[in-house]
């Protein structure tokens, strides 16, 4: 790739010609994901326990066209208060850039561009993954076709409750995608500990996890690995209360007759108001714990 295409920051580059720990940090959930002002100061926050534990963040979003792997404090900051901006998956990356536009980084163009700056650690709230009813839609995240040529480590809460998770591990398996629990091989639900889902491989600790991915890179296989840190049982949603208002949630999609790109945020907007605000406290908690685990595991790589 041209070396003009895209900024890295000063302490971003430093820290990787050093071999000192990074972690970078997706734009969308303080553009698209969160409410003001939480959303910044979720932001804020996320930069802060990472520097706190000796690890250089690197948040990733589109600043006048440009990518930008290493947002400033002022960046993120004007970011999180533009209404209407453009969610920037790895296929919009040129649009963005020719048209000189802010955008918020998707899982997709956030993994792409940190590994492009050489940064090995990704953490995310959720992924995407395969819809309910793809095998008529084709509605299939474009996460998990990226993740598939993508070399980085991402650990996130599992895919979101709202998609098709059975399918979604299908999919992760033909496109040779090693999904890991840490600490389990039950595989969360986001909202969830436990998506009723298992998977074949755990590891004990972050410096498993680092075996796992040098071994990758032996093989310069291209694919990521996909870390799966769930949220804790006493933070999650109560599970039968999720699978209720999943339940009633798409009762009244269907009966509005919403489809497309308009699915996704009215089911999340229905499990928050539903809940009153809970589950986007449990969004929150997940992305502490994604973001905590990010920095072990950084650290973990670069002994």
């Amino acid at each position: 790739m041209n070396s003009n295409a895209i900024f890295v920051s000063e302490e971003v580059q430093a820290a990787v010609r050093e071999n000192r720990p990074v972690v970078a940090l997706e734009s969308t959930i303080f553009t698209h994901g969160l409410p003001r002002p939480r959303n910044l100061e979720v932001a804020l926050e996320a930069e802060a326990s990472l520097r706190a534990a000796g690890v250089v963040p690197a948040t990733i979003g589109v600043y006048n066209g440009v990518p930008t792997v290493g947002l400033s404090t002022e960046q993120i900051t004007e970011l999180s208060k533009i209404d209407n901006m453009d969610k920037v998956s790895l296929r919009d990356l040129p649009v963005v850039r020719a048209m000189g536009v802010h955008g918020g980084t998707t899982v997709a163009a956030t993994a792409f561009l940190a590994h492009h700056a050489g940064v090995k650690v990704f953490s995310t709230g959720g992924l995407g993954g395969v819809h309910h009813g793809a095998g008529e839609t084709f509605d299939e995240s474009a996460d998990m076709t990226t993740l598939a040529q993508v070399p980085i480590t991402v650990i996130s809460a599992g895919v979101k409750s709202i998609l098709d998770v059975g399918a979604t591990l299908e999919r992760f398996e033909t496109l040779n995608i090693p999904v890991i629990g840490y600490r389990t091989k039950k595989y969360p639900g986001f909202y969830v500990t436990d998506s009723g889902f298992t998977i074949n491989y755990s590891v004990a600790d972050t410096d498993e996890a680092a075996k796992v991915i040098k071994a990758r890179d032996e093989f310069a296989l291209p694919q990521s690995v996909l870390l799966a840190n769930p949220v804790a049982e006493d933070k999650q949603l109560p599970p039968e209360e999720l699978e209720d208002i999943l339940k009633r949630a798409w009762a009244e999609l269907d009966r509005q007759g919403i489809g497309g790109n308009a699915s996704t945020p009215f089911l999340l907007d229905f499990i928050q108001r539903d809940t009153n605000g809970r589950s986007l406290e449990v969004n929150i908690d997940v992305y502490r714990g994604n973001v905590a685990l990010g920095g072990q595991l950084a650290t973990s790589l670069t002994k």
